[in-house]
């Protein structure tokens, strides 16, 4: 396995990025302000999706979205990894239904005649 396959290596690149910009001592790390980074890079995927991008560009904004995400694990002090498998595991235990022609995994309560 390439060193740069690891979640370690990649949580390692996302902290020097927060680091060399001081995130912790300049805002970058204040939480409803990477919120509004998500949700910022959520619509440029978006945009992607619906006017057609390629899957570079798609790529690029995921992986974005994806450093926003580690990123905010670093900044509100949780595992990512440990947190990914929990919830993972609760995941592969819950029934699917069809809802609106597409496939839904969720905890349904009593959702009425989908």
């Amino acid at each position: 396995m390439n060193e740069r396959d690891s979640y370690q290596a990649m949580l390692a690149a996302v902290q020097a990025f927060h680091d060399k910009h001081d995130f912790r001592n300049t805002g970058g790390e204040e939480l409803t302000y990477r919120v509004a980074l998500m949700a910022e890079e959520l619509g440029e995927i978006s945009s992607c999706v619906t006017k057609g991008k390629d899957t570079a560009m798609l790529s690029e904004e995921v992986a974005d979205l994806f450093i926003l995400i580690v990123g905010t694990a670093i900044a509100a002090d949780f595992d990512l990894r440990e947190a990914f498998w929990k919830k993972m595991d609760k995941l592969m235990q819950r029934e699917s239904r069809m809802v609106g022609g597409r496939i839904r995994v969720s905890e349904f309560r009593d959702m009425g005649n989908e």
